[in-house]
């Protein structure tokens, strides 16, 4: 037996009767055949060329909530992500689910948000007339975009729990348990942030959501993640109880954190920027990549501008809007 095949039949005694296993036809099949490693199961095989593609590299540089603040310890797209990777991987271990499979939906989740977070994905999805929803952009990038518009060529599982991360409900459990350990993640790091940055202090938060969940980050992730857990594998949830006090806690952020003025003022200038761009690249195709020139021509205009400009990292946008836009002084 290769090692491959002994990971797989480790699968076989150690995970659960309704855990997706590497070994599922239909949620192994790729876009392109190709053969088995002999080291790596198949999602192991998808989580590795998530991580070592360049749209991964570059939620380093994209913003989470608050746009390209100063300071070390906010949040960026790719922290976001690996914690969302590591609350999903702790879920999935404890319910004898497909580890590998979840963090590789975990980890390609968010690869096709757009410069300056939601502010951004707005403005897209107002610019595109195909629209700009950043899970579907995500299904994009690896299928049609990443490794010079080859694809990363990725199981079905994997692309449905990307495709599903939202608000859909996506065919394995792992697909779901990510869309959980999303939830989780960004409101309990973005209450972290905010009482960083000034525009919380932990006293605001609401009293019952609190008292269910806990006053700590630490708390509040134990509580959940164990909600998730009891709630066993018929389906992934959580008691009703500990669901209202985590949906009371979203709509507290959404009001006070997500939608403060103070935290937001720069998205409109975000937004402005990312509007030149896309009207510069939509009247002078020939300057974006060749691949993006492919794109266009494979596709829409529309559908290529949108794919390049969501690519990008806040700090190329910017530089590239001053690049094009910005007179400089005469030498």
């Amino acid at each position: 037996m290769s090692i491959r095949e002994q990971l797989e039949a480790n699968e076989a005694h150690i995970l659960c009767d309704r855990a997706c296993r590497s070994t599922d036809t239909g949620a192994t099949i790729r876009l392109k055949r190709e053969e088995p490693c002999p080291y790596r199961t198949a999602f192991q095989r998808d989580r590795d060329r998530i991580l070592h593609c360049n749209a991964f590299r570059r939620l380093k540089r994209k913003t989470q909530v608050f746009l390209s603040p100063v300071g070390d310890h906010y949040r960026t797209r790719m922290t976001h992500t690996l914690e969302v990777s590591q609350v999903a991987r702790t879920i999935a271990r404890a319910l004898f689910l497909n580890e590998d499979l979840t963090e590789a939906i975990a980890l390609g989740h968010d690869l096709g948000h757009s410069p300056f977070g939601h502010a951004g994905e707005a403005m897209l999805n107002e610019l595109c007339p195909q629209g700009f929803r950043h899970n579907e952009q995500s299904l994009r990038v690896v299928d049609y975009i990443e490794k010079n518009g080859e694809g990363l060529n990725l199981t079905q599982a994997v692309r449905n729990g990307i495709l599903c991360h939202t608000n859909k409900i996506a065919d394995t459990l792992e697909g779901n348990i990510v869309r959980f350990a999303d939830r989780i993640a960004y409101i309990n790091h973005d209450i972290e942030d905010a009482v960083r940055a000034g525009i919380l202090h932990p006293s605001d938060l609401p009293r019952n959501p609190v008292e269910v969940l806990g006053r700590t980050h630490t708390e509040r992730i134990t509580t959940l993640i164990a909600a998730v857990v009891a709630h066993g594998t018929d389906s992934i949830g959580m008691a009703p109880e500990i669901q209202q006090a985590m949906d009371e806690l979203r709509a507290f952020m959404f009001e006070h954190v997500y939608h403060n003025p103070l935290a937001k003022h720069e998205e409109s200038k975000g937004k402005m920027l990312l509007q030149g761009l896309y009207r510069y690249f939509r009247e002078n195709p020939r300057m974006m990549p060749e691949l993006y020139q492919r794109i266009g021509e494979r596709d829409r205009l529309d559908r290529a501008v949108c794919d390049y400009i969501s690519g990008m990292s806040d700090s190329y946008a910017i530089d590239l809007y001053t690049e094009l836009f910005v007179p400089k002084s005469w030498r």
